[in-house]
């Protein structure tokens, strides 16, 4: 069957399953809807991660910001550092002692590249068996779509499943209850013909999984949209706001590849993402610009939406010559560090929510305490006055919380709601909370 035939009849197997349970009701144009009675399930809690490592730190002045961050869980060491250094015992001890400080959940990468089972093995023994830290989640080399272009020599998927297969079983022999990540594979795209291929024109993920679904737990990707291309052209801001639509594409065609080849639903992490994979900095819509966070925030609302299990945003710090990523700079955040400080406001059960307004989006969710949280992006430049429906009865009262151009994810206190004409600034992110 082919992947052509197989997503077809995937939806038309979906659009079934709809309307023999109802089909959803849709935002009128517009207008924003949210139905508080339509549950769609648990909102996972790694979702707001990032990713640190040894050639980066945290200046000490900025610690009590990044504690404040919300951070859920590090993914360490982020990025090729983990296959060009051999991680050291130590450096594992303060890195658990980090996660300690700012509350995250530590998620560790092996070195694949020139690695051995043997020495992954140890590591899974020193951090889980000697020291006792029952560290849950591991993955096995960084990128290894991209080992060719560092070994200067070939590496294809054959040899990368072979390899990843030995290690992975090392470690579990070790400790069987680590959940592994795989394949970490670098630019996934929606498109399968726009997705990594080895030198024989094999696709990256197909392959991994058709030999190592058995022993993957969760299935990761990476992906930095922009530069396009190596000319150095500036990214602009409307071309973030294009953007973000390609994540729902991304994850539901990952969804689909899953099901096809492995016959199961697998659970799906994004381990690296950004809106550059070049240390870009200083423009409209650089990785540290104002609109990043805009950007940030519909996308993190996107991958809720498609029930991705992890996410680890690019990077926790990062300064000077090291590019815009991170939420941190030295002396100061930067402005997607606010889209995490918002996110903690918002709920833990994912309820149904629609837009019809262009170049705004709405997600919505449950709070442990009873309270209605609706997270509403205005990506476009210019105010927006929408109507908002709530089934059962729009709010007449909410707390507002917002950022855009004068406030950074500010509280302002509980305000009266003009449901049929709620006003948006552009450019921001407004969260109200409904008791």
């Amino acid at each position: 069957m082919t992947r052509r035939i197989f997503f077809l009849i995937l939806t038309l197997s979906l659009l079934a399953a709809a309307c023999e349970g109802g089909t959803p009701p849709e935002a009128d144009s517009g207008s924003l809807y949210v139905d508080p009675g339509r549950g769609l399930g648990e909102i996972s809690r790694l979702v707001y991660g990032s990713n640190y490592g040894p050639w980066v730190a945290v200046p000490g002045d900025m610690m009590p910001a990044t504690e404040q961050a919300g951070i859920t869980v590090v993914r360490w060491p982020g990025g090729s550092w983990g296959d060009r250094n051999d991680l050291q015992p130590y450096q594992i001890d303060q890195f658990m002692l980090f996660c300690e400080q700012i509350g995250a959940e530590p998620s560790i990468s092996v070195r694949l590249m020139n690695g051995t089972p043997e020495a992954a093995a140890e590591l899974v023994r020193y951090a889980n068996v000697e020291k006792g830290y029952n560290i849950r989640f591991w993955s096995i080399g960084n990128e290894p779509t991209l080992f060719a272009d560092f070994l200067h020599e070939p590496y294809d998927t054959e040899q990368f499943n072979q390899e990843w297969r030995a290690i992975a079983e090392a470690m579990l022999a070790v400790d069987p209850d680590i959940q592994l990540l795989g394949p970490e594979l670098h630019q996934y795209a929606a498109d399968p013909a726009a997705t990594p291929k080895d030198s024989q024109g094999r696709d990256w993920m197909t392959e991994f999984l058709k030999a190592n679904s058995d022993l993957v737990d969760i299935v990761s990707i990476h992906r930095y949209p922009f530069p396009l291309g190596t000319t150095g052209t500036p990214v602009t801001i409307e071309q973030l706001r294009q953007n973000t639509a390609e994540w729902d594409a991304i994850i539901s065609s990952l969804r689909a590849l899953i099901q096809e080849v492995t016959g199961r639903e697998i659970p799906i992490a994004v381990t690296e993402i950004n809106t550059h994979w070049s240390k870009t900095i200083g423009g409209e819509a650089t990785p540290d610009s104002f609109y990043n966070a805009i950007w940030w925030a519909d996308v993190l609302g996107r991958l809720i939406n498609q029930d991705v299990y992890m996410v680890n945003h690019w990077l926790i710090v990062s300064t000077g010559a090291q590019g815009g990523w991170g939420i941190i700079d030295r002396g100061q955040v930067r402005p997607s560090y606010y889209v995490f400080m918002l996110y903690q406001q918002f709920g833990e059960q994912q309820v149904y929510a629609d837009s019809g307004v262009e170049n705004v989006s709405i997600y919505a969710a449950q709070r442990e305490d009873g309270a209605l949280t609706l997270m509403i992006i205005n990506l476009a430049d210019e105010a927006q006055a929408v109507r908002l429906e709530v089934r059962g009865g729009a709010p007449e009262t909410a707390q507002v919380w917002r950022f855009d151009a004068s406030h950074n994810a500010e509280n302002l206190g509980d305000q009266a709601v003009d449901a049929e004409a709620l006003e948006l600034p552009g450019q921001s992110i407004t969260l109200l909370m409904v008791p």
